[in-house]
């Protein structure tokens, strides 16, 4: 049984990042918005119109699809001039918007949905769960960026409850599942359409930004449907995101050369300069409690890959595809990012010091995801959390 570590007491302020608001007196409708360094919320398209900023036009819509149709140079030039005023954030009192009644909605449209499955320790824990006398890892798994597509219209924003989905769990067997599981993932937002391929090197272009995610999984109705053609069902139902995007740029220190690569990727998957991931510590709450820390480090292929790995059969990008990174996991048992891996298949449930232990998920509970970057100041911030009750069906 895995014991739960307390939470931390405090989380750094949030970083720069753009999303989509409601309410505080405008009922029925939503503007771009950008979280402050002291917990309040800037209505950015207000301040673009009054300020003379960059592209009042996308600024003042009602979400971030028209931005990130409008290409990567858009994109910067708008985080670089927010970043200022951000800065100094009290010049922009009169577009501070209520701390009441705002409604975080979905940041853009979701266009595709692709979930892939980069991280190495958590694809060896699948294995060793599924296939104790086997090798762990696929045999394709060292040499290209395995995923699956997912269902654009279920991803919904943090927040949202998730309704527990029912399935075949097993031949004759169809009801509620009973092995709900949480998933901690990266979720990268690409702009700019393209046609495919899209090479390595230019799809830093598409990667605009990053938001967390998580994957919930019905691991009953997945087991008995995935085979031969992989999850459908039992991934479909529901996808989280936070609801603020953190542009790429934020990150820059937080860029790390991904793990070692054996063998050596084609050369389609070979960038000029040394594939860099992100050093992000992510943290999942369940309940209140931090049960697990993953660190997002140790994706073994960066976002960059994973462009050039979709579109190199020719498929095309679209303004508003998300890219899931996979679950997260560590090498230590306290870093694993599901519970599939953290209750080892329900042989070994999570001690909670408020509640039953859980192997699976239960109706009523919440999970939490959060994750902080280091800054370019040597400090750390906070990207925004994605958050999810579950309940009943």
């Amino acid at each position: 049984m895995i014991v739960t570590t307390p939470n931390a007491p405090s989380s750094p302020p949030p970083g720069l990042a753009l999303g989509a608001v409601a309410g505080a007196g405008r009922p029925g409708s939503s503007r771009i918005a950008c979280p402050l360094p002291d917990g309040g919320v800037l209505d950015v398209g207000s301040l673009a119109t009054a300020q003379r900023g960059p592209y009042p036009d996308l600024l003042t819509a009602p979400n971030l699809d028209r931005l990130l149709d409008a290409g990567p140079s858009a994109w910067r030039e708008v985080c670089e001039w927010l970043a200022g005023w951000r800065a100094d954030h009290e010049k922009a009192v009169a577009h501070r918007l209520p701390d009441e009644g705002l409604v975080p909605m979905l940041p853009f449209t979701v266009a595709d949905y692709v979930d892939f499955y980069a991280c190495e320790q958590h694809a060896r824990n699948a294995g060793l769960i599924f296939r104790p006398d086997a090798e762990p890892l696929p045999p394709n798994w060292r040499h290209l960026p395995v995923g699956y597509h997912g269902r654009a219209g279920t991803v919904r924003v943090s927040g949202s409850p998730v309704t527990r989905p029912s399935g075949q769990r097993g031949a004759g067997d169809f009801g509620p599942t009973r092995r709900l599981d949480l998933e901690a993932e990266l979720g990268y937002v690409l702009g700019g359409s393209a046609p495919g391929p899209v090479s390595v090197d230019d799809a830093a272009d598409h990667v605009v930004g990053v938001v967390l995610l998580n994957d919930w999984s019905a691991r009953d109705v997945q087991g008995f449907e995935t085979r031969p053609l992989g999850p459908h069902l039992g991934k479909s139902f529901a996808t989280s995101i936070s609801a603020w995007v953190t542009p790429i740029g934020e990150l820059a220190a937080a860029r790390v050369p991904v793990p070692p690569h054996d063998p050596e990727p084609l050369p389609y998957l070979c960038p000029r300069e040394p594939a860099r991931g992100l050093d992000l510590d992510l943290a999942v709450h369940l309940n209140g409690e931090r049960i697990s820390t993953p660190p997002a480090a140790d994706l073994y292929w960066s976002p960059e890959q994973l462009v050039a790995h979709l579109t190199s059969n020719g498929a095309g990008l679209r303004a508003g595809d998300l890219l899931g990174s996979g679950t997260i996991s560590g090498p230590e048992r306290a870093q694993y990012g599901s519970l599939l891996e953290l209750s080892w298949n329900g042989r070994e449930p999570v001690a909670l010091s408020a509640g039953a232990p859980r192997s699976w998920l239960e109706d009523g509970d919440e999970v939490v995801i959060t994750a902080t970057a280091p800054a370019a100041d040597g400090g750390r911030f906070s990207l925004g959390e994605v958050r999810g009750r579950v309940r009943a069906d």
